[in-house]
């Protein structure tokens, strides 16, 4: 067996793992950051689970470099993966990569083209847009003329960043939150579109099949 097989077979492998690995980092980072009075222990639990799981990503990333044969082409090519595993909060993006894979192994899928870009870009945004909140609540609660206090207020910023409406009235002010801001608008502006374009071409589409019979 050859590298490549062996990188695929490991990939293969590796992807229930890793699902249960980002649920259990984002549930982690979830608690810690809502209920920031938890007991000692129950902290050391809860970040010991979100370093374990961090090690986990960095591990699977570093043993698929190693089985690749072109190593710099993997780097390369596969720049979504490295991105992933620094800012493990991004992690709902490998979703696209991880169907992709799927698809590429299953000759009939069960469903057409625009209804799984909008499946995955809808769930993508979902999932980020949590983890986007989460982060900016952990750095906006605290920090002086915030007018993110509440989590409520980090899910209402969230959302009118993702669907690129930004009313104004939540903003972050703290170097961290506002990157995650900035990120989030990119995001939010490709999944957007990509739901937005899926819809109309699954429109045109019906109305061209209704036209034709």
């Amino acid at each position: 067996m050859d590298r490549e097989a062996r990188l695929r077979e490991w990939e293969e492998r590796a992807e229930p793992y890793l699902l249960v690995a980002s649920l259990l980092f984002l549930v982690s980072y979830a608690v810690r950051v809502l209920i920031p009075d938890l007991a000692p222990g129950w902290q050391a639990f809860w970040g010991l689970v979100t370093l374990v799981t961090w090690a986990a990503f960095v591990v699977e990333y570093l043993a698929r470099l190693l089985l690749s044969e072109h190593r710099r082409r993997f780097v390369r090519t596969r720049w979504l993966d490295l991105i992933v595993t620094v800012l493990p909060l991004l992690r709902p993006l490998r979703l696209i990569e991880t169907h992709d894979r799927m698809q590429r192994r299953r000759d009939h899928p069960r469903l057409a083209l625009e209804a799984r870009v909008m499946t995955y870009a809808g769930l993508t945004s979902l999932l980020l847009g949590f983890a986007a909140s989460l982060a900016v609540y952990h750095d906006e609660r605290l920090a002086p003329h915030s007018t993110i206090t509440t989590f409520g207020d980090s899910v209402w910023w969230a959302c009118s960043t993702l669907t690129t409406t930004g009313y104004g009235d939540a903003t972050p002010v703290t170097p961290r939150g506002r990157l995650a801001g900035v990120a989030l608008m990119f995001v939010g502006v490709a999944l957007v579109g990509a739901v937005v374009g899926s819809f109309s071409s699954w429109l045109v589409r019906r109305f061209r099949v209704e036209g034709e019979t």
